[in-house]
């Protein structure tokens, strides 16, 4: 159930990381969605590896929205540093 969830998380964050960090990140909404699963999946490792909070228990859990948010800006972020023009 984990990895759906995250999955789940994903496609909410990525839309909501947007909102958040709104810019010029190339891609639209479809890349947007995408980088949001990935930094699901990255915002859940950290939240397994390094914080030991545990894997995803509810979809209402407060902590694994903080993480799947924090994923997607991170994610996100290094998204538009990579594709930034000079």
């Amino acid at each position: 159930m984990g990895i759906l969830t995250w999955i789940i998380f994903g496609l909410l964050a990525g839309a909501i990381a947007k909102m958040i960090m709104p810019g010029s990140q190339g891609g639209g909404w479809l890349i947007t969605i995408i980088l949001g699963i990935v930094g699901a999946f990255v915002g859940g490792a950290i939240g397994v590896y390094i914080l030991h909070w545990g894997d995803v228990t509810s979809f209402w859990n407060p902590r694994s929205w903080i993480l799947a948010i924090g994923g997607a800006l991170i994610v996100l972020w290094i998204y538009g540093m990579a594709t930034k023009k000079s």
